[in-house]
């Protein structure tokens, strides 16, 4: 099989596409042949050794798949050779071929494409964890997508929208916004050439949004929970813009606000059930036509670094996938 390989802490640059013999499913596995993989921000910190958990070198990033079962190892039985799944792993996703936890395949629907699939389970995932489950959004409430163009960000904005929130998209570049425009936001702020907080304020008439998802970060964190609104909660969801930021302590006082942090991850490992709930939920949205799944690019194994890059850069909207 052909996969690609990190073997030291570092940059996309690093790695590089090897053949490694098939592997071979234990007790409770199966072997994936992989037909599309997601690309995802935790992949560019991973590979330089900056994630909350670290593999062990060398190892295959990539941790979302959909793909065939080709091989089953011991003891499996709900699930069949040649059977379209969708698979979440820690690691090992960038490769011809995977394995995965039987337990944990989740069935493809028909209506999704392999590369749509590959782009679900985590940038959907987090969203409905941190709306619904830890925000708690209601209709008729405001919500605030901060980098609203990325997975992440389009997923939120479209199930804020499924659940009857008015959402207010930012991002860096007008053809990003206009994206969000697309995936159902109902008003704007470019961030770049606009004062977010007295664009909220006008957006708003001086209440503010009652959720922030912010999963970039960085400068515009501190602003943005300034204009939250009375009794709003802001959503940690991850750091795209690479500085932590540190809020003064005395703002969620003074707004009776809260900090609400979204680890899906350790969610889903903590609470299966939930989880395939939540997903479930979603695939049944898809069908309805209440949510889709916005993929901008494809790469190929050799094009792995490449790919990393650009999610890097943020010169991406959406998700892209690797397809080998």
């Amino acid at each position: 099989m052909q996969a690609v390989v990190c073997h030291a802490w570092g940059t996309p640059d690093t790695l590089t596409v090897e053949t490694q013999p098939l592997p071979q499913p234990g007790k409770g596995e199966v072997r994936l042949r992989v037909r599309a993989a997601g690309v995802n921000f935790p992949d560019t910190l991973i590979i330089q050794g900056k994630y909350q958990f670290k593999p062990p070198l060398p190892f295959t990033p990539g941790s979302e798949v959909a793909g065939e079962v080709e091989a089953l190892g011991e003891g499996v039985e709900r699930v069949q050779v040649g059977d379209r799944v969708i698979a979440f792993l820690n690691v090992g996703g960038y490769a011809t071929h995977a394995v995965a936890q039987a337990a944990q395949l989740i069935p493809m629907p028909p209506e999704l494409s392999f590369e749509q699939a590959a782009a679900f389970v985590l940038a959907s995932g987090t969203s409905y964890h941190a709306l619904v489950d830890r925000a708690q959004l209601q209709a008729g409430e405001t919500l605030l997508v901060l980098g609203a163009s990325g997975g992440v960000g389009l997923a939120a904005i479209q199930i804020g929208k499924a659940l009857g929130a008015r959402v207010i998209a930012a991002a860096s570049r007008d053809d990003k916004l206009e994206i969000c425009r697309q995936n159902g936001a109902d008003e704007t702020i470019n961030y770049a050439s606009e004062d977010l907080r007295e664009r909220v304020k006008t957006l708003t008439d001086g209440k503010g949004p009652n959720v922030i998802y912010d999963p970039v970060g960085g400068d515009y964190a501190e602003p943005a929970f300034r204009s939250i609104a009375w009794g709003g909660r802001y959503l940690v969801v991850g750091f795209a813009a690479g500085d932590i930021p540190r809020l003064p302590l005395n703002l969620p006082l003074l707004k009776g606000a809260s900090l609400v942090g979204v680890f899906w991850g350790e969610f889903a490992r903590r609470d299966p059930r939930g989880n395939a709930r939540n997903l479930g939920t979603m695939l049944e949205w898809m069908k309805e036509g209440r949510m889709t799944l916005h993929v901008s690019g494809r790469y190929s194994l050799e094009q792995a670094g490449q790919a990393l890059r650009d999610m890097e850069e943020r010169n991406v909207t959406g998700k892209v996938v690797i397809v080998p």
